[in-house]
């Protein structure tokens, strides 16, 4: 073989838009806590204690014995009319099923929702911080993402009246209010009703994804934004939390004058989320599995984060901080001042235990002191074990 051929210059010539695409600092996480012995808080997985298999096995058997033909054919775009009922009528507010778009995931509805709304320099507001898979959904189109101020309730209602003023106005607000990812906080009921009368105000319309919603552990959270003002928010919800994550299948409840384009991006990205799947999610749906299911993660979880609270109280120096979710899967820390969470990763791997720097999670003006910790997949003994080599790590760099 000529040498020279090993150094051909490449044909290909991206596209502009390729240059905002990035890795994913959590995927590329998740290969390092695939070696041996690693205890990880750094994923955002489900624990596989909740996959409900046995109840899957019987679906496939019976879709497969009833309905082979058209749960292995193509099918609608809009998803399995079935499910898409089932969702409607799940939701605490009137939906026509005729809104519901199944989704490969809800990751599909962000990325459907970012082709249809952004334009190149069009400008887009977040959470401070929020959920990465959002901004790298949404990178592509090339936005002005812009972060409003956030506490521990939620958005700042102040300062996103601030933001919208201070240029051309924003195309829509992305919020998780329930269980959020990185940080586990949750939006008050006084809080939500604010943020919804202003963005009503303001005509700002809301993207409201809510994956973890359904798991809370003494209190359901206050009725979605969605459900306040249906015509000024885009919906997006998940089966990853509460069934399987490797189903792939969200779904999306869009106001029905946007509801065409975006089954038009769906078509043109994928024609349709598997109709197997769709079918097997129906079958283990039906007779109201998930309100006998959904009380054993909720259970599992609570015990595990009450494990880790109790670990971190123990076990961290003085000047950690870190906050108590009601639910989901996280929960958010802070290192004292000097210290560097990305710095400080590849040290505690050494140690056996990752976790997310939370600098990734920020739009703009990143907190390095921040942390992520996912308290679902490690056992309690993990968690025990994990939290202690962590609080040595961080007691080591601040001497």
């Amino acid at each position: 073989m000529n040498p020279s051929a090993l150094h051909t210059p490449s044909p290909w010539v991206l596209a502009a838009r390729a240059e905002k695409m990035n890795p994913s600092v959590l995927r590329e996480l998740l290969k390092v806590t695939e070696r041996p012995g690693i205890i990880s808080f750094a994923g955002g997985l489900p624990s596989p204690k909740t996959f409900p298999v046995e109840e899957f096995a019987a679906a496939c058997a019976k879709v497969l014995r009833d309905d082979a033909s058209a749960a292995l054919q193509y099918a609608a775009s809009e998803g399995y009319g079935p499910l898409r009922e089932m969702v409607a009528a799940s939701l605490p507010w009137s939906v026509d099923p005729a809104q519901v778009l199944i989704t490969t995931g809800s990751q599909q509805g962000l990325d459907l929702a970012a082709k249809v709304l952004i334009d190149q320099g069009s400008r887009i507001l977040v959470e401070t911080p929020t959920y990465l898979g959002a901004l790298q959904a949404f990178a592509p189109m090339e936005p002005q993402v812009q972060s409003v101020a956030s506490d521990e309730e939620g958005v700042d209602i102040a300062d996103l009246r601030r933001v919208q003023a201070a240029g051309t106005p924003a195309r829509f607000l992305y919020v998780l209010p329930n269980f959020q990812n990185p940080t586990g906080r949750t939006l008050s009921e006084t809080r939500r009703a604010a943020l919804s009368a202003c963005a009503a105000e303001l005509g700002l319309p809301l993207i409201e994804d809510n994956p973890y919603g359904e798991l809370w552990f003494d209190t359901p959270p206050p009725a979605p934004l969605t459900a306040r003002n249906p015509d000024g928010c885009l919906y997006l919800g998940s089966f990853s939390k509460v069934l399987a994550p490797s189903l792939r299948l969200g779904f999306v409840v869009a106001p029905k004058d946007l509801f065409p384009k975006l089954l038009q991006a769906k078509q043109a990205a994928d024609l349709h989320s598997p109709g197997f799947n769709q079918r097997v999610v129906a079958e283990v749906m039906k007779d109201g599995f998930l309100d006998r299911h959904v009380p054993r993660i909720r259970a599992l979880y609570k015990a595990q984060r009450d494990v880790m609270l109790a670990a971190l109280a123990q076990h961290m120096p003085p000047g950690v901080t870190w906050n108590r979710p009601d639910g989901g899967m996280f929960l958010w820390a802070r290192l004292p001042e000097g210290l560097d969470a990305a710095a400080l990763l590849p040290k505690a791997v050494d140690r056996d235990v990752a976790f997310v720097p939370g600098a990734a999670f920020y739009a703009d003006h990143a907190d390095a002191r921040t942390l992520r910790l996912s308290f679902v997949t490690a056992s309690e003994q993990e968690i025990q074990q994990g939290v202690t080599a962590l609080a040595a790590v961080i007691q080591e760099n601040m001497a």
